[in-house]
C-alpha cells in the first residue's frame, strides 16, 4: 500500500480529496483518474485501506454498478464531472 502512496506522491489533502470524490455520487472513477492519476482498482485499493471494513463494504455497494461512478454508462446529458459543492474546495488541484 505504501509504493501507491509513493508512486502518486499522495498527502493527507489528496487521500482526503480523493476519498470525498469517491463517496459523491457524481463524481466518475474517470475524474479521479484525471486528477490524480489513480485507476479505480486503485481507489478501491486506497478506500479500503483508508476505512473501517465496515465503512468500506457500505461505499462499494454503493458504488457497485452505479451509472453515475462509470462514465461509459453515464447519459449523454450528463457532461460534467464534478458536483455544484465543489467549487468551494480550494485545494482541489484543477482550481
Amino acid at each position: 500500500m505504501k509504493s501507491l502512496y509513493l508512486k502518486y506522491q499522495l498527502t493527507d489533502q489528496s487521500i482526503d480529496r480523493i476519498i470525498e470524490m469517491a463517496w459523491e455520487d457524481r463524481t466518475p472513477f474517470e475524474a479521479i483518474t484525471f486528477q490524480f492519476g489513480l485507476t479505480e482498482a486503485e481507489v478501491i485499493q486506497l478506500m479500503k485501506h483508508e476505512m473501517t471494513l465496515k465503512n468500506w463494504k457500505k461505499w462499494r455497494a454503493r458504488v457497485q454498478g452505479r451509472a453515475t461512478k462509470h462514465q461509459a454508462l453515464r447519459s449523454d446529458d450528463v457532461t460534467r464531472f464534478r458536483c455544484s459543492r465543489q467549487r468551494q474546495i480550494s485545494r482541489n488541484r484543477i482550481t
